[in-house]
C-alpha cells in the first residue's frame, strides 16, 4: 500500500466522513463488479454491495496495513454475496442438472470458436446457482476447494463435484451456443 492509501484508511478508521466518501468512490465500481459476478443481476448486486460497504465501515478499524486493502474489501463483498445467496436459497427450489458428457466433436468445436466475454458471462450466469458460485470462487477469484467448502458450509469434495459439473454444463452451453451461431 502506498502512503496515500494508508493515510486514507487511517482517516476512515478515525471516522472522517470525507475519507469514507473518497474510499467509496475509489473502490465502488470494482467491488460492484465483484458483487455482480456473485448475484442474479443488478438489483441483487446493489443489495450485496450496500451490505458490504456497511460492513467495511463498521470493521475498518480491524484492517491491518500489512494486508492488501483491495483483497480485504473483495473478501467482504464475496462473503456478503454468499450470505445473500444462502438467505435466498431458503426460498428457492434447486433443480440439479444431469451429468453432461462432452464428445470429441464438442471439444474440437471449441478450438475453432471464439466467444465474447459477454457470451461466457451469460453461460456462467445460466448455470444452476450452486455450480456458478463454486465456479466463480474457484476459477475467477482463486479460492481453493477447502476454502470454498468452509465459506459455503459444504464438504471439500462437494465443491470439487460442483466445479466439475459446472465445467461440463458450461461446456455444453457453449457448444450449443456455437452450434446455433453456425446454423444462423
Amino acid at each position: 500500500m502506498n502512503a496515500a492509501e494508508v493515510e486514507l484508511i487511517d482517516r476512515c478508521k478515525n471516522g472522517d466522513a470525507a475519507a469514507h466518501r473518497q474510499l467509496y468512490r475509489t473502490y465502488s465500481s470494482l467491488m460492484f463488479a465483484v458483487a455482480l459476478r456473485y448475484s442474479n443481476g443488478q438489483h441483487d448486486a446493489e443489495d450485496i454491495i450496500q451490505e458490504a460497504w456497511i460492513k467495511v465501515f463498521r470493521y475498518i478499524k480491524s484492517f491491518s496495513e500489512n494486508n492488501s486493502f483491495e483483497g480485504w474489501l473483495r473478501r467482504i463483498v464475496v462473503n456478503t454475496a454468499i450470505t445473500h445467496y444462502r438467505r435466498q436459497k431458503k426460498h428457492t427450489y434447486h433443480v440439479d442438472i444431469d451429468e453432461v458428457h462432452a464428445t470429441p466433436r464438442d471439444l474440437a468445436a471449441f478450438k475453432e470458436e471464439e466467444f465474447t466475454k459477454k457470451e461466457i458471462e451469460l453461460a456462467i450466469n445460466n448455470l444452476p446457482r450452486g455450480y456458478a458460485t463454486v465456479f466463480k470462487m474457484y476459477v475467477i477469484d482463486g479460492y481453493k476447494h477447502k476454502e470454498i467448502g468452509s465459506i459455503l458450509g459444504i464438504d471439500e469434495n462437494t465443491s470439487k463435484s460442483q466445479l466439475s459439473r459446472a465445467r461440463k454444463a458450461l461446456q455444453s452451453a457453449l457448444t450449443e451456443m456455437a452450434r446455433r451461431a453456425k446454423s444462423e
